[in-house]
């Protein structure tokens, strides 16, 4: 009888650490530590967040998640899980930091939903644009914080980032991560016959790619 009631004892707490482990793999309302600092820090470099960062995932942060979520077609839950996570570019304790791999499939989804019916050679220059801003202090300094930056891309803001990228896309972000910028530095693009922002218009064309002009 004693055997078995250590047995119990020692299922129940077994399955008491599974479930503490699965909770520890997301951030939440509540969630303390560096983490919750470096998604706070996303978040207000984009633009969601304009509180402290502090490190507490309060109810600011809380909005601040949700509304990340529903910009970038995810549950709104405000919970910060794996998918979450990968959108934003943070490791979580359960998952893999970004890889080299994640970034040419966050690249191809870009170039898939800005350039699909572009030439090959424009949709390596998009995400050329993205690559360069990455190295420019003016923007995030990763792929993620770049795409991901609020109003940034037409793609994020009507969902198209969330389309499964083709093999040309998959091609043309390696070659981008391979050095080849056929932009030669660009930071912006635009489709000229459906531009409407004065700014950008505003800016000399270095070049133009297809439908795109680059500056």
């Amino acid at each position: 009888m004693k055997l078995k009631r250590i047995a119990a004892l020692l299922a129940a707490a077994l399955l008491l650490f599974a479930a503490l482990c699965v909770s520890a793999a997301n951030i939440s309302y509540g969630s303390r530590g560096d983490t919750v600092k470096k998604i706070q820090q996303r978040l207000k470099q984009w633009g969601y967040y304009t509180g402290s960062v502090d490190g507490i995932f309060g109810s600011g942060t809380l909005a601040a998640v949700k509304s990340f979520q529903r910009k970038n077609g995810l549950k709104a839950d405000g919970i910060v899980g794996k998918q979450t996570a990968a959108a934003m570019g943070i490791a979580l304790s359960e998952a893999p930091a970004q890889t080299s791999t994640g970034d040419v499939w966050l690249l191809a989804r870009i170039i898939y939903g800005e350039a699909r019916g572009e030439p090959y050679k424009g949709q390596v220059a998009i995400a050329a644009v993205v690559l360069n801003r990455v190295k420019s202090p003016s923007f995030p300094n990763t792929i993620a914080g770049v795409i991901y930056q609020k109003g940034a891309f037409d793609a994020v803001s009507d969902g198209q980032i969330n389309l499964a990228p083709n093999e040309t896309a998959v091609r043309a972000a390696r070659d981008a991560l391979n050095g080849w910028d056929p932009t030669n530095g660009c930071l912006f693009y635009y489709n000229p016959a459906t531009a409407t922002s004065r700014w950008m218009l505003s800016r000399p064309v270095l070049l133009r790619i297809g439908s795109h002009a680059f500056c």
